[in-house]
């Protein structure tokens, strides 16, 4: 499989959360043309056998896949990357200093993560330390922005070398404003201002999007990595579409 490579200003790239721990589902996915996806281990149950098993069938079918980790500590990203994901989600980073922490943790260089060669990312051993080193701080790593504290913090959060992006994350947002929806304009706002942010830094925007309209929405307005929706979401709408109005035709 090739190295991953984050989109540029003129391409955009489209995945989805995977929610459920099978191999089978990152396959299937694959062979539907998306350009990553992202095992969602802060929402749903998915251990570090599981997170094995499931990038081992993403790189065998060709799908660069992301794990959202379940909190910020050095092992949990060390974990995930060990496995060979080809890059960090990492949620409720909402200071500079706590994206310093992450890019500090997940890099060797200038970092403090703990280096074997043996691991999935290292070729098993069959690298070399010099190219295995290389390779491991290729991971892109993204800090996903979801309270008030964080939006007001964005541009400090984007400046952070090694933050590959910012991923805005609506629904954790719209709770810390004291809001149940993620169509409230001041949510809209915070969104905005947190795209600006990343913008001027020079960092990829990326969005949780719920349907096609609000992906081509915030496409539009500077967007580049969108995930669309889950394996469960996807399954519930194919599913509805195939029973929506069926009936036995007249001869």
């Amino acid at each position: 499989m090739t190295a991953y490579t984050l989109p540029g200003p003129t391409t955009v790239q489209v995945g989805t959360f995977v929610k459920t721990p099978a191999p089978q589902l990152v396959e299937i996915l694959a062979g539907a043309g998306l350009d990553f996806a992202v095992l969602d281990a802060e929402h749903a149950p998915w251990d570090r056998a599981a997170l094995d098993t499931a990038i081992l069938a993403g790189r065998a079918a060709g799908l660069p896949l992301f794990v959202r980790v379940l909190d910020r500590q050095p092992g949990t990203l060390l974990s995930a990357l060990d496995l060979g994901a080809a890059g960090l989600l990492v949620p409720h980073v909402d200071s500079a200093d706590e994206a310093r922490a992450v890019v500090a943790h997940a890099r060797f260089v200038g970092g403090d993560r703990g280096y074997s060669g043996s691991p999935r990312f290292g070729g098993y051993g069959t690298l070399g330390m010099r190219e295995a080193l290389r390779r491991g701080d290729q991971a892109a790593l993204i800090c996903q922005i979801e309270s008030g504290r964080a939006v007001q913090e964005a541009e400090a959060i984007a400046a952070v070398p090694g933050v590959a992006g910012l991923f805005i994350g609506r629904a954790d947002l719209a709770l810390s404003l004291g809001l149940d929806t993620v169509q409230h304009p001041r949510v809209d706002e915070a969104t905005e201002q947190v795209m600006r942010a990343a913008q001027a830094a020079g960092k990829l925007i990326g969005v949780a999007v719920a349907s096609a309209a609000e992906r081509d929405h915030y496409i539009a307005r500077g967007a580049r990595w969108l995930v669309l929706g889950s394996d469960q979401s996807l399954l519930r709408q194919a599913a509805r579409a195939a029973t929506l109005h069926a009936a036995i035709q007249p001869s």
